[in-house]
């Protein structure tokens, strides 16, 4: 295991590779605000509507995921490299996020889009699982007072689900993004997880 030290500077670097994805979300947006001069803003608010949709759901996504790992970390003071292969992983599709977030607000309702971008929400997923996977697998990992409560169905649902959407996406492409509608299911799938795991 390296050290606690180690460990906050990889989260204080994971950090700031998100708030600088988060930024660039908005930043077609604010090339093309540039052309408003003296213009009607609602027009051009409406010109843009799907470009910021699509801002929006994206900005609601990486705060998400942001906020999930943020509350595994909470309860771990090391790390290992299955771990660090798992954050990088996970960074990169954050990272990767504006690209289909631009592609999705200029191309409206374009099937491989939708595709491309739920296909990188499903990587995020499947990394935050390796990373779970990690944590639970090494215990040393975790702090003391969090040891041995870690569980990895949060994650695994999570990433059945949005394979799920994924699937969706290219099975009825004309769902779109209708797809992620499915995760409204995460919960009560945890709930009837956590049934049948205590029934065994």
């Amino acid at each position: 295991m390296r050290s606690e030290k180690g460990f906050h500077r990889l989260v204080a670097f994971s950090d700031a590779v998100v708030a600088i994805a988060i930024t660039l979300l908005i930043l077609p947006l604010v090339d093309r605000a540039s052309s408003i001069n003296g213009g009607d803003v609602l027009t051009f608010f409406n010109e843009n509507r799907f470009r910021l949709f699509a801002f929006t759901l994206s900005f609601v996504v990486i705060g998400n995921f942001w906020w999930g790992q943020h509350q595994t970390f909470e309860r771990v003071k090391g790390y290992n490299p299955l771990l660090v292969w798992g954050i990088f992983i996970w960074l990169f599709s954050i990272v990767f996020l504006p690209f289909p977030t631009e592609l999705i607000g200029s191309a409206q309702s374009n099937v491989p889009t939708h595709a491309i971008y739920v296909g990188t929400m499903l990587l995020t997923t499947l990394a935050t699982l390796l990373q779970q996977w990690a944590i639970i697998r090494w215990p040393e990992l975790q702090t003391e007072e969090h040891r041995g409560s870690a569980t990895i169905d949060d994650s695994l649902v999570l990433t059945i689900l949005m394979a799920i959407a994924f699937a969706g996406t290219i099975v009825v492409p004309r769902l779109g993004l209708w797809c992620l509608l499915v995760l409204v299911l995460q919960k009560p799938a945890q709930r009837v997880l956590v049934r049948v795991r205590a029934l065994l």
